[in-house]
């Protein structure tokens, strides 16, 4: 079971938050400077991770006293991107923002070009994005148990998409299988896009995605939620059960988000950077903007990122050899 580093106590969501006076009161990387800080996101424009970036950009930009300049070097399941941040100096005008991917491509790449634990320097966690098993609405099933009933009757002879071979949201349909003791085919797509068409068409029967995803399709009918991913309900769904309460108690897995910086940062600039992003998230528009995304956020210390980050690529490692996923 993995460890729920955020607390879904709505006091506690917001209690973390800075005010306006304690963004201004944030030093500047370089007093005096008009640098821009490149905020490297490993992931294309329009993703999940892009828009949680994007929205959170202007707090931190006055937090750091400095402009913050998204950009975008998607390609190699995140590795381009985050190579890109590894090789910057480490003088605090480089970040990075990684997802569950950047602990799970060690296992799924026969080759790295880096160490995704030790060439870098873990800032924050900073927060998740539920996830969601939705159906086809056809599929006779509306909840966990009718769900495996159905896998079971009928062995591998139901479908399940992603949104790639290697993903979370691969290993995470891995793990609902491999937690309820069933079988079912898997379907990669190059993207969430197309993996939902296809949900929604019936060309695929089932899949794990994001929440804020499929929210209005689950809403206006044309998908089914069987259940929130994660280990508690999302406040952005709250009527929607988890799969754990609903007979898998050991299933429990969300698309987390986090910013890095390049290895061998000073202990200041990690301390100010850290200190200016649970400034910029606390921001009353951005708490406002992560919540429309049905994103929980409450940024952990550098110690307790890096902790998680090699309990995540233990956790992920033994799923992936179990499903045997291997990636040139």
């Amino acid at each position: 079971m993995t460890t729920n580093i955020f607390p879904m106590n709505r006091r506690a969501m917001l209690g973390f938050g800075a005010s306006a006076a304690a963004l201004a009161a944030l030093p500047a990387l370089a007093q005096g400077s008009d640098k821009p800080v490149r905020f490297i996101l490993p992931i294309s424009a329009g993703s999940g991770v892009d828009a949680i970036a994007r929205a959170a950009s202007v707090a931190l930009g006055k937090a750091l006293g400095q402009p913050v300049v998204i950009e975008n070097l998607p390609g190699a399941g995140g590795i381009t991107g985050t190579s890109a941040v590894i090789k910057a100096l480490p003088d605090g005008f480089t970040l990075g923002m990684v997802s569950n991917n950047h602990v799970i491509n060690p296992s799924v790449f026969k080759k790295m070009p880096f160490d995704a634990i030790t060439d870098i320097t873990p800032i924050s966690v900073v927060g998740a994005t539920p996830l969601v098993l939705a159906v086809n609405p056809k599929l006779p099933a509306k909840n966990v148990k009718e769900l495996v009933a159905l896998l079971r009757a009928k062995p591998e002879g139901y479908n399940y998409a992603s949104s790639g071979n290697g993903t979370i949201i691969h290993l995470a349909g891995e793990m609902f299988m491999d937690e309820a003791g069933v079988k079912a085919r898997h379907i990669p797509y190059k993207g969430t896009g197309p993996m939902v068409t296809d949900m929604i068409a019936g060309q695929v029967e089932m899949g794990v995605v994001a929440l804020p995803a499929v929210q209005q399709h689950i809403k206006s009918g044309a998908l089914r939620a069987i259940g929130v991913c994660g280990p508690a309900r999302s406040p952005a769904a709250p009527d929607m059960p988890t799969i754990a309460e609903q007979g898998l108690p050991n299933y429990a897995v969300e698309g987390w988000f986090a910013v890095i910086g390049p290895p061998k940062m000073q202990p200041a600039d990690v301390k100010r950077v850290h200190e200016a992003i649970v400034a910029a998230f606390g921001a009353p528009e951005v708490r406002e903007a992560m919540d429309k995304q049905g994103n929980i956020v409450k940024p952990t210390s550098p110690e307790q990122a890096a902790s998680y980050f090699r309990s995540e690529a233990a956790r992920y490692a033994a799923l992936v050899k179990k499903a045997n996923v291997v990636l040139e």
